[in-house]
């Protein structure tokens, strides 16, 4: 029986992992349950599993996962606020089923140096896939990794079609059902970059190794190609919950999380190279992954707001990424690397960022 503490139970991630749960409960218990601020639905989820030990807000998170009992924290927290609960998670010994990937990001060797091997296991649907893949030859053998995108809902627009689409247009994503900052960062493929950088912190590959192929039919999840010329691809339909399962107990797999693919059918599935230009999502946050330090959580606080100032109609769909990259270009690290300095890294960012969007 495996004990389970879920952070961000009301979530997308949260709610299909209680899923997973309500049909496994002879595998999975419920240690502890924490919500952002859905209070009511903290306790209707509480009450439902029998939960006593929960928590509202990242603060009252960190607190939760230093004093429950617990094998397997899962960590469903939105933005890098979850870099405390992601830290608490690892220096108590646990087991941490990531799928904040702001944590990694933002936190990169402060999470890295706490990380004992093995002890992160992604969420993520793409770097589970990698995960899954992996498993197929060892280390020195892999060639790089083959992230899959679905190109989002402006697949195939060059930048000038770009200019003039509205956040409506951003949220219509064709595959996932996601939150405004996650589905908008899916438009414009920072997500992707995100997931980049992430890739790195995870299993060791070299930027140089990590490539991004659009595949919009979001079936192959992500590709590992090795040095004999073998691809081994993890394939399946779009269901987060066959991820998050294997979050919950890897690396063992629960029966009947999610359906397989009808073999039977004729189907077609194809993949494009990215475009840079349009996109440049991509290539900045492999810039400001070599560079490391706080550059990636000035990447990310850049974006939030910048993506938050798009949707309140302060800024159009291409000043999304020419605003974090003005933020990225103007950035000084600090001389060395803590918590604190994070945070500070962070709030300027933010501030410039919003310096930066009210000139435009």
């Amino acid at each position: 029986m495996r004990r389970v503490l879920i952070l961000g139970s009301t979530g997308s991630i949260g709610t299909q992992a209680l899923d997973v749960i309500r049909a496994n409960r002879d595998r999975f218990h419920v240690a502890g349950l924490a919500a952002g601020r859905d209070r009511a639905g903290l306790a209707r989820q509480a009450a439902e599993f029998g939960v006593s030990a929960t928590a509202l807000g990242a603060v009252e998170a960190e607190a939760l996962v230093r004093d429950v009992d617990a094998d397997v924290v899962l960590n469903g927290i939105t933005g890098s606020v979850g870099l405390g609960p992601t830290l608490a998670a690892l220096e108590t010994g646990r087991t941490l089923a990531l799928a904040n990937k702001e944590s990694l990001i933002v936190g990169g060797d402060l999470v890295t140096a706490v990380a004992a091997p093995g002890q992160i296991v992604p969420v993520d649907s793409e770097h589970s896939a990698i995960a899954q893949a992996l498993q197929a030859g060892a280390a020195g053998e892999v060639r790089r990794l083959v992230l899959t995108a679905s190109g989002g809902p402006f697949r195939g627009r060059n930048r000038e079609e770009l200019s003039a689409v509205t956040p409506t247009e951003a949220l219509a994503h064709p595959t996932w059902d996601m939150g405004r900052v996650v589905t908008t960062n899916s438009a414009t493929l920072v997500n992707k970059g995100l997931e980049v950088i992430e890739a790195h912190l995870l299993f060791g590959v070299p930027y140089d190794a990590i490539d991004v192929v659009v595949h919009p039919q979001s079936i192959v999840h992500s590709m590992v190609e090795f040095v004999d010329g073998s691809t081994i691809a993890q394939a399946s339909p779009p269901d987060m919950r066959l991820p998050i399962s294997l979050g919950l107990d890897w690396p063992h797999r629960v029966a009947g999380v999610g359906a397989p693919l009808d073999w039977t059918r004729a189907t077609s599935w194809t993949f494009e190279p990215l475009d840079d230009d349009a996109f440049p999502a991509v290539r900045l946050a492999k810039q400001v992954g070599r560079a490391g330090g706080t550059y990636p959580a000035v990447f990310n606080a850049a974006n939030e707001q910048a993506v938050d100032a798009f949707h309140d109609g302060a800024l159009d769909f291409l000043g999304i990424l020419d605003t974090v990259a003005h933020v990225v270009d103007a950035h000084t690290p600090p001389s060395t690397l803590t918590r604190e300095t994070l945070m500070e890294a962070e709030s300027w960012a933010r501030a410039e960022a919003d310096r930066r969007i009210s000139r435009s």
